[in-house]
């Protein structure tokens, strides 16, 4: 299906040294290919969030479109030196057309309180942004067609650090097949940004055991934003 933002993935692809460059916030040296991406990519017409947002709202380009009501595209601070990146949209998500609601959402807002952090001042998604039906797990497919959706979030949120939360996200931006407890509590790389995976919200209501070592993890994140990780 032909629209004004379908060959974005293309210049999205060129963002992706963009953002260790944006990311990086003025670290010493970028990489010679990084930085012959970055200014190809100063020079084309990047989609704006907004532009972005509208693409996701009219996106068809995987059947998840059939039985969503509603596209999740994120919401939050932009920039945002602190951006979680959560699964896929659930039931009452893919009813408000906003990220973690719901007693996974409540419980999240918690979690952020915790290290002294407003949801208002972080930027909240997900790898795809609409919901599975059943919730089911994503499917490669799905998450390759919603991929350069979350480059171009990435690319206006500058972020320091990505919290990933929960198995599929953790694997997913991580490319790996490793168990969250294996990947959780520790610093990653993401195309040149930090990430440190955890629990997700939904998982810890679960297994309220698990808050522990959530929040340890959390105590990470705050010392990684106030530069003592």
């Amino acid at each position: 299906m032909n629209g004004p933002l379908d060959d974005f993935r293309e210049i999205l692809r060129l963002t992706r040294g963009c953002l260790e460059r944006l990311a990086a916030d003025g670290a010493g040296r970028i990489p010679r290919r990084a930085a012959a991406l970055a200014a190809d990519a100063r020079r084309r017409d990047i989609p704006s969030m907004e532009e972005l947002a509208r693409a996701v709202s009219r996106c068809r380009k995987c059947a998840l479109w059939e039985t969503r009501s509603k596209t999740v595209f994120g919401a939050g601070a932009v920039p945002a030196a602190l951006v979680l990146v959560g699964e896929a949209p659930g039931a009452e998500e893919d009813r408000q057309g906003v990220p973690f609601v719901g007693r996974a959402g409540a419980l999240l807002t918690k979690m952020l309180a915790a290290i002294g952090l407003d949801r208002d001042a972080v930027y909240i998604t997900n790898i795809l942004k609409c919901r599975p039906p059943g919730n089911r797990d994503p499917r490669p497919e799905e998450v390759g067609h919603c991929e350069p959706y979350l480059l171009g979030q990435l690319g206006h949120l500058r972020p320091r650090l990505i919290l990933a939360l929960g198995r599929h996200a953790a694997q997913t931006l991580l490319q790996t097949t490793r168990p969250i407890g294996a990947l959780r509590g520790r610093f990653h790389d993401y195309r040149g940004i930090k990430i440190i995976p955890t629990f997700h919200p939904a998982y810890l209501l679960r297994n309220p055991d698990e808050k522990r070592r959530a929040w340890e993890d959390l105590k990470k994140v705050r010392a990684f934003l106030d530069g003592a990780a």
